[in-house]
């Protein structure tokens, strides 16, 4: 069968974007509407609300640039700026180790628009960092090297480790306070995460807290793109599917999270906690939204039977179907069933009976990593004690 349409994802991503109109059809790189952090934050525009310090946190992935700068709050941080863009900067690294120069081409272009905000806002604190593309392609630190001449951007490249736990500080807040455990993914671009939180002696502890409770990690060198690139995320029929499905469980097959998470499991006092386009899909199209909403979709419980059905849907939705949908759109039709295939993997691997999406991840991780080192939330409750006492004086 002939394929319909340009002939590589970067030029079906520009047709389709030229294609689409509407206010429904909001394109999956631009779905940022101010994601949380400890407990949650709130977005507050470009006005600004007080004169706390600003902090920004960039993540460049495989797949995505995104970029978000808050202010610390009493429980939290609230956004006051954020930016993403589908660069696909690992397209190609999976078959010839190296960054095209299409690739590096949009990702500067990114990072450049990413300067000038963070230039902009006046930014005081921030980290900026790079994964699983420029760690696996050959040319990656020249790359690296490239963007600070040109951007004036200076990226760190970060280990799958440090990716894993950035992941559990973002999503910390969406783990349910009454769990023993919890299997935390974030199916990327080029790698994906699993991390295994064991919650049984927790004693109460909550938020950024729970990053103390990592169990084990692994990290798989499979992700949304490398996977469609060698099995084809266009045109994809149920043994193709299955073909993907398998890929990504041999890479799984020689990682164990832990001895005992099977009986952990078992207990049912166990979730899964999934950070990544992939759920956020499943999760807008179980929703039935006419427009992607990140406040419907960030924090929702999907039960078992639920993300079968929607893996199912997806799997038998024709491409053009899937750049049509208003939760997947022209940047992720392509890469969706690849996602769909790594998170059944991971689920006949570990079952557990209710996912709970989180449209959060590395960056909100950075964030509160930042402002935790910098003391912002104890000094903040020193100052109410402080005002508490002044008040009590008073009176």
């Amino acid at each position: 069968m002939t394929e319909r349409g340009p002939s590589t994802p970067s030029d079906r991503i520009q047709e389709a974007r030229s294609r689409r109109h509407g206010e429904n059809r909001l394109p999956s790189g631009q779905r940022d509407h101010g994601n949380g952090g400890r407990s949650g934050a709130a977005y507050e525009g470009t006005s600004g609300r007080n004169n706390a310090p600003l902090y920004a946190a960039l993540d460049l992935g495989t797949n995505n640039c995104r970029l978000l700068i808050a202010r610390p709050e009493d429980r939290g941080f609230r956004v006051v700026d954020a930016y993403s863009r589908i660069v696909r900067l690992g397209e190609g690294v999976g078959s010839n180790r190296m960054l095209s120069d299409a690739a590096m081409e949009r990702a500067i272009d990114a990072l450049a628009q990413c300067h000038r905000k963070l230039a902009d806002r006046g930014v005081a604190r921030s980290r900026l960092i790079a994964t699983e593309a420029c760690r696996a392609a050959e040319n990656g630190a020249a790359f690296i090297e490239r963007v600070k001449t040109e951007t004036g951007l200076a990226l760190e490249v970060v280990d799958r480790e440090t990716e894993a736990r950035l992941a559990v500080a973002g999503c910390a807040s969406l783990v349910d306070h009454e769990a023993d455990g919890v299997i935390l993914f974030d199916i990327g671009g080029g790698s994906s995460e699993i991390v295994w939180l064991d919650l049984r002696n927790r004693c109460g502890a909550r938020g950024y807290a729970l990053t103390r409770f990592i169990r084990s990690w692994i990290s798989l060198p499979v992700g949304v793109v490398n996977l469609a690139e060698r099995h084809g995320g266009v045109h994809v029929t149920p043994d193709i599917f299955e073909a993907m499905i398998e890929d990504a469980a041999e890479h799984l097959a020689a990682f164990n999270l832990a001895s005992n998470l099977t009986e952990a499991i078992a207990s049912g006092r166990v979730h899964m906690l999934g950070t990544s386009g992939t759920v956020t899909t499943l999760a807008g199209v179980h929703l039935g939204l006419k427009r992607y909403d990140r406040r419907r979709v960030d924090g929702t419980w999907l039960e078992d039977g639920d993300v079968s059905r929607m893996i199912d849907q997806l799997r038998d939705m024709p491409y053009e179907a899937r750049v049509d949908n208003p939760c997947i759109g022209a940047d992720r039709a392509d890469l969706v069933l690849a996602g769909c295939a790594i998170l059944e993997a991971i689920r006949r691997r570990w079952s557990c009976s209710r996912l709970r999406v989180a449209d959060r991840g590395l960056r909100e991780g950075i964030l509160t990593e930042l402002m935790a080192a910098d003391g912002v939330w104890s000094h903040r409750k020193n100052g109410a004690r402080q005002d508490r006492g002044r008040q009590r004086n008073r009176t």
